[in-house]
């Protein structure tokens, strides 16, 4: 009788059904293994189906046998991630800024196929965290990917940099636009940092001759140069650590909601911080409001105090208060 062309690939599909199927919870035994050989055409022998799983172990599959009533049953014991691991990697995806929504599910399901079926249907869980703000922009993504191949490549980049504007004489609340007026920036990156759930690139800017930084979801449309980056000796003088403790901060947010009066061009750090559906409505030609909800804590009083005369808390008045005594709380130290 001649063999199934499935034959030569029956290692293989046993191989893809003890991953996918089996775990500690859920084994099967050699004639529901080969019933499931049977749907991919590859009808097989209990002795070779024996011979087949030693071949698997020898591989260095780990299969462990159990004796459940009469019967043996088979499953994968340990993989590569333990499914602890694996939910931490969704979390961590699931909760992740500046991963979009499509983007996030994507990877949650590449990260369930690491886990077997009845272990994936534990992966698909909804991870709620407070100032998450999920960014609407699929090319942060690639974007990263395009920075870290500029650095290893040891090349500069050119790109576009954008920057939030109040546009309420248009029609609109706010609006995106490219900064310089649209002519593309042209920098020497040497890191990428990752902070208050955002991406940097650290870069080298020839024309000014000193480092910095750019947020990589405000870059767009980022080509890299056969030009070799610049900027070798000041970059080794860095030291990151304090750089970044130097230019960026941290902000917790969460509970109550906070009515401030801001100024104009502050429009930026507030979609920023809160997204792009933050409400915000005209003051005056000068000033627009805007209602957050936050966690009153010093991390958000100080994150308004930093805006000086700009910005303003409106209400509730104990905030107000709150506010007047932490600031009065801080020039009675200089007093002093």
């Amino acid at each position: 009788m001649a063999k199934k062309p499935n034959q030569k690939l029956r290692l293989l599909y046993l191989m893809k059904i003890l991953s996918e199927q089996t775990d500690e919870n859920h084994a099967l035994t050699v004639k529901e293994l080969s019933d499931r050989l049977e749907k991919y055409e590859i009808p097989v022998e209990r002795k070779t189906l024996y011979d087949d799983i030693e071949q698997l172990r020898a591989y260095g599959m780990d299969i462990e046998r159990i004796r459940v009533g009469q019967a043996h049953q088979y499953y994968v014991a340990n993989r590569t991630f333990e499914l602890a691991e694996l939910k931490l990697l969704v979390d961590a995806v699931q909760s992740s800024k500046f991963i979009t929504h499509r983007k996030s599910t994507e990877l949650i399901k590449k990260v369930e196929s690491l886990a077997s079926v009845h272990e994936a249907q534990l992966l698909q869980r909804q991870v709620y965290v407070t100032n998450r703000i999920k960014t609407m922009n699929e090319s942060i993504y690639y974007n990263i990917d395009a920075v870290h191949s500029a650095i290893s490549m040891g090349r500069q980049v050119t790109f576009l940099y954008s920057e939030w504007v109040i546009a309420f004489d248009e029609g609109e609340r706010f609006r995106k636009q490219f900064r310089k007026d649209g002519r593309r920036y042209v920098i020497s990156p040497w890191a990428l940092i990752w902070d208050d759930e955002y991406y940097y690139m650290l870069g080298y800017d020839s024309q000014a001759g000193i480092i910095k930084h750019y947020r990589v979801d405000k870059m767009s449309r980022i080509e890299i140069e056969e030009s070799v980056r610049e900027g070798k000796e000041q970059f080794d003088k860095l030291d990151l650590a304090v750089y970044t403790r130097g230019v960026f901060g941290m902000f917790g947010g969460g509970e109550e909601t906070v009515r401030i009066k801001i100024a104009n061009h502050l429009i930026g750090a507030i979609v920023d911080r809160f997204g792009e559906d933050v409400f915000i409505s005209r003051e005056d030609d000068e000033h627009f409001i805007v209602s957050v909800d936050v966690s009153v804590s010093p991390h958000f009083l100080s994150w308004v105090f930093g805006f000086g005369r700009d910005a303003v808390i409106i209400s509730p008045e104990h905030v107000v208060n709150e506010f007047v005594n932490y600031t009065n709380s801080v020039i009675s130290m200089y007093r002093k």
